[in-house]
């Protein structure tokens, strides 16, 4: 885990990603000049943060927000939500247990044990406990 790298505007894991060796996290250098990030002239998300003048989609009041990676994506969401009730440390210190203890967030390619969820409160409830939640 490279804890620095913090947690994505989007609620992505930063500290956890593999795809580019290059980042430096979305929440870097204010996420403005972002000349090593492929995707930072067309992230919806970060175009909203900074309209709104925030940190990160955690810190906005719209709960049901669908832009960005939200309408597809309940990894991010799903994260977003825990750090707006929890805080980014506390996501940053689950995860951090989460890996130590086998749990992957890259296992092929982007996908990995955070995106086996189709509801929010059980992916929410994986990242507290670091167990599958029951059926």
């Amino acid at each position: 885990m490279k804890r620095e790298l913090g947690i994505a505007r989007c609620g992505l894991a930063c500290c956890l990603c593999s795809e580019n060796v290059k980042c430096k996290g979305c929440g870097q250098d204010g996420f403005m000049e972002l000349d090593w990030c492929k995707d930072a002239q067309w992230c919806e998300n970060r175009k909203c943060c900074i309209a709104k003048n925030i940190t990160a989609c955690y810190e906005c009041g719209e709960k049901d927000c669908k832009k960005g990676l939200f309408k597809d994506k309940i990894k991010a969401a799903g994260f977003t939500e825990f750090a707006r009730r929890y805080g980014k440390e506390a996501l940053l210190d689950c995860l951090e247990r989460n890996e130590k203890a086998g749990i992957v967030y890259h296992r092929e390619g982007i996908m990995g044990d955070y995106d086996e969820f189709d509801d929010i409160e059980k992916l929410i409830e994986f990242i507290q406990s670091g167990k599958r939640p029951t059926a």
